[in-house]
């Protein structure tokens, strides 16, 4: 049994973070509690991860994109959306074709399949993100917006 220990105070020699009060910590832990509040929707119904899930939207809202191009939009690792997508891929959701113009390039697509689920998660999704947003008013949520548009770089 651990016993409950008290933050360890600020000295000369250490100075810890205080994790709490850090806004890149505060707003990881927010998103992968939202995120996991959606993602309890769909896992265990559709046996995807939070990872699948997020490039198959980015999929839906752009066509044809290359495995980077769909890394760079989400800004999650190349190698966690390339196993995504081989997963994606193996499952029947996403095609892949080479594009005609490069043949080392490949083109990534939702299949009838994928659209199918889609069509079934994103209403889920945003429901819970109304869920969320319910918790604010009308003139939080502008400032939000705006905040979150001036923190975030600009998505290509």
């Amino acid at each position: 049994m651990s016993a409950k220990r008290k933050p360890v105070s600020a000295t000369a020699e250490h100075a810890p973070l205080q994790l709490e009060h850090f806004l890149p910590y505060r707003l990881s832990i927010l998103s992968n509690t939202i995120s996991q509040a959606i993602a309890d929707d769909y896992q265990l119904r559709y046996d995807i991860s939070v990872t699948e899930w997020r490039v198959m939207a980015v999929l839906a809202r752009f066509e044809g994109l290359s495995a980077r191009e769909v890394a760079e939009r989400t800004a999650m690792d190349k190698v966690a959306v390339s196993r995504a997508l081989a997963r994606l891929v193996e499952a029947g959701r996403v095609s892949r074709a080479i594009h005609d113009n490069d043949k080392r390039r490949s083109v990534l697509d939702l299949t009838d399949a994928g659209w199918a689920m889609h069509d079934e998660v994103a209403p889920m999704a945003r429901a819970r993100e109304r869920e969320v947003l319910a918790k604010l008013d009308a003139e939080e949520r502008i400032w939000l917006e705006r905040i979150l548009d001036k923190l975030q770089p600009a998505t290509r």
